[in-house]
């Protein structure tokens, strides 16, 4: 009866709406005019139409409540888009629409929005001279319920000072919901209610981390500040136990049999997980057939099951300083799935036959079995290489060798080679740094990736070619597209002025100055800088279904492959490959659609939560050297300071722009330097200069420089 009375209210209340509007949209509508027409006392009116309006549009038309009557305003002044909050508490709501422009929101206006979430807001009529203000109206989606912080507790109530800076309201805990935590630990809250009146969000603690300073505390804080959980669901670890280990005979004859192939796997010294192994034998022919076998992930984890849906969730594995956070449960990731030796292992399979030239004469796709005969580190795998004896040595020589055409082949028909410093700390048994070295990139690593590349881009080539024009096969590509012309020439002119050139007439002209550039700064004080600047000249690789090229390896087709142990979109490829090696229809596209944005997205919050476990790491390395002086290079250059790169160990700080006395100093952001105001002194990215370690806060993984005039 209810429902009914609602709706039929909602009728008349849409058309009563529409003929005022019509009239006069500025007109306000109280609740007396509604109550005559709707038959109702003012108290039912008011009522019934608070509860229509949380529906938050009528007919094209939005009633705001404003004193006891409803304002009106067209639907069309409202936009759908994401909160970028600022310094100052204020926002802006970046569109949906990319045509649309930002919207300013102040911080009254904001209606309990916090940075990421996604919300309706209603755009003022533009006054001459001023930008696009709105304010919130609506919260469609929170970006996240869940943070990280540092709890203070009273008598009477607690709060919890959030790490993330981008949340400008701590967090009130009742003394009920503190979890048993003791003022100043590090905990997880999580937002439980926020009412309209309040200043600030009401949480509960879900998980007391430990306390500040703690290696353990510190890494969990950032893993769960990203988003990721601490471990694994009863029900998920329940599944993955109950796999068993051992083959049954039914499988294996199923399936192409390499166990009597010679097969090996090379892997970091401190590696577990092997979810790649390399069969080699050489043919009658001349020719050599070598197996890429990748771990069958998706044989043991079954789509819509307990474990699937938590692999989905993480889509990845995280890689923290200090350990692995991984995508499946222990009992998968280093037992059941990994390739360890000397044990009957289930892969999935791209096996090519190659003549001395390195052209495939020959390919195969399927489900494998083997069984590894070494494991190789990577350190073992090159001095294997460089001797010339050991273990395999004759088939590691000719797997080298054709590894070395595949790669030249590559950068010849326009690949970009990205040789970033990767920096890696010794840690004490605590966990605590006590010294920084440099990993070196040597041919073992190149090998294992170039057959990886290999697998990873005819995978993509089969199914792509499999079935042309409208009916192409739903597959999951990895694609990365040409970089915005306007940001690689700001990159050229600046590489300029260390005296390198940058061609950019075409992309095969871009591929090859930059690889030249890659090979003339390696070793020098601006390798680190001009190779992460020309990276963020590029556009970011992503997953899509949509198939388009892959610019900085100069594939036409490309996807993951190569490991479904900690990365959920090889999963994916798995299952659709089998699918279609089997006849199977082409897959939902949506559906595969939606899950590679997630993944993308969660490759990027695992990215970011690496980033910062590295910062933590750097300023707990400095902490110990207050007061040293070091020589660096300007790293980065912002309107309140300069970064700088100390050459000798790569940890980054700042030197604030207000602690620097000889002038007063403002950002030439298109020429990355800061020049002072009265004598025009110039610091440029890529100038060494000399640092003082002055502060280190390891709470926001912050580390402070003073500069050392010349």
């Amino acid at each position: 009866m209810a429902k009914k009375k609602s709706a039929n209210i909602k009728l008349v209340l849409n058309q009563l709406v529409s003929d005022i509007f019509e009239k006069n949209n500025n007109q306000l509508l109280n609740y007396k005019q509604v109550s005559s027409k709707l038959n109702l006392n003012d108290q039912e009116s008011r009522e019934t139409i608070l509860e229509i309006l949380k529906e938050g549009k009528n007919n094209g038309i939005f009633l705001e409540p404003e004193k006891g009557k409803f304002k009106l305003k067209e639907l069309q002044n409202f936009i759908i888009g994401t909160v970028d909050m600022t310094a100052d508490g204020s926002a802006y709501i970046v569109p949906e629409d990319e045509f649309e422009k930002d919207i300013f929101v102040a911080p009254r206006k904001l209606k309990n929005a916090l940075h990421g979430d996604t919300v309706k807001a209603y755009v003022f009529a533009k006054k001459s001279g001023r930008k696009n203000d709105g304010e919130v109206i609506e919260i469609i989606k929170r970006a996240k319920s869940d943070f990280t912080g540092v709890i203070k507790i009273s008598d009477r109530f607690a709060f919890v000072i959030a790490d993330d800076k981008k949340m400008m309201h701590d967090i009130f805990v009742p003394l009920a919901d503190t979890h048993g935590a003791k003022s100043g630990q590090r905990v997880l809250v999580t937002l439980s209610d926020w009412p309209e009146s309040a200043k600030n969000p009401i949480g509960i603690v879900k998980h007391v981390l430990g306390n500040q300073g703690e290696n353990n505390t510190e890494m969990n804080a950032i893993l769960a500040q990203y988003g990721f959980p601490l471990e694994f669901p009863p029900q998920v670890e329940r599944e993955a136990n109950a796999i068993p280990e051992e083959i049954p005979a039914a499988e294996i004859a199923k399936r192409k049999d390499f166990r009597q192939v010679l097969t090996f796997t090379i892997d970091p010294a401190d590696a577990k997980d092997f979810d790649d192994a390399i069969s080699y034998q050489k043919l009658p022919n001349g020719n050599y057939e070598i197996g890429i076998h990748i771990a069958d992930v998706s044989h043991y984890v079954i789509q819509g099951s307990e474990l699937d849906k938590e692999a989905y969730s993480r889509a990845t594995s995280v890689y923290l300083v200090d350990r692995v956070i991984p995508m499946l449960p222990e009992r998968l990731s280093n037992g059941v799935c990994s390739l360890r030796p000397h044990e009957d292992k289930l892969c999935f399979a791209a096996v090519f036959e190659l003549d001395e030239q390195a052209n495939i004469q020959n390919e195969w796709y399927g489900r494998t079995v083997i069984h590894s005969n070494r494991r190789f580190t990577y350190e073992e795998a090159q001095e294997v290489i460089e001797n010339k004896t050991g273990d395999h040595a004759p088939e590691m020589q000719k797997l080298n060798e054709l590894a070395y055409i595949l790669r030249d082949r590559k950068f010849k028909n326009g690949a970009i080679s990205f040789e970033s410093t990767e920096v890696k700390f010794k840690l004490d048994e605590a966990g605590k740094p006590i010294g920084v070295y440099v990993k070196e990139r040597k041919d073992a690593h190149k090998l294992i990736e170039d057959y990886m590349l290999l697998a990873n881009r005819k995978v993509a080539e089969f199914i792509a070619k499999k079935v042309k024009g409208k009916n192409k096969l739903t597959f999951v590509y990895r694609v990365h597209d040409s970089p915005n012309m306007e940001t690689l020439n700001t990159f050229a002119n600046f590489a300029s002025r260390f005296g390198y050139k940058i061609n950019t007439k075409s992309d095969k002209e871009i591929a090859k100055s930059l690889n030249h550039l890659m090979a003339d700064v390696e070793g020098k004080k601006e390798q680190n800088i001009l190779t992460s600047l020309a990276i963020r000249s590029m556009a970011k690789a992503i997953y899509t279904t949509k198939k388009t090229s892959h610019y900085g390896l100069a594939f036409e087709y490309y996807t993951h492959f190569t490991s479904p142990i900690r990365r959920y979109p090889d999963v994916m490829v798995h299952r659709l490959l089998q699918t279609y090696l089997d006849g199977g229809k082409s897959a939902d596209m949506e559906f595969y659609e939606v899950a590679s944005v997630h993944s993308s997205a969660m490759e990027k919050r695992a990215a970011d939560a690496e980033r910062a476990s590295i910062k933590y790491k750097q300023a707990e390395y400095l902490e110990n050297n207050i007061g040293t002086e070091y020589k660096g290079v300007i790293s980065g250059v912002t309107e309140w300071g300069m970064y700088v790169e100390i050459e000798e160990n790569k940890c980054e700080g700042m030197i604030r722009l207000r602690d620097i006395s000889d002038d007063f100093y403002v950002l030439d952001e298109k020429n990355y330097c800061i020049v002072g105001q009265r004598k025009k002194k110039k610091y440029q990215l890529g100038d060494e200069v000399m640092i003082r370690v002055k502060k280190v806060d390891l709470s926001k993984r912050q580390i402070d420089f003073t500069l050392i005039p010349d």
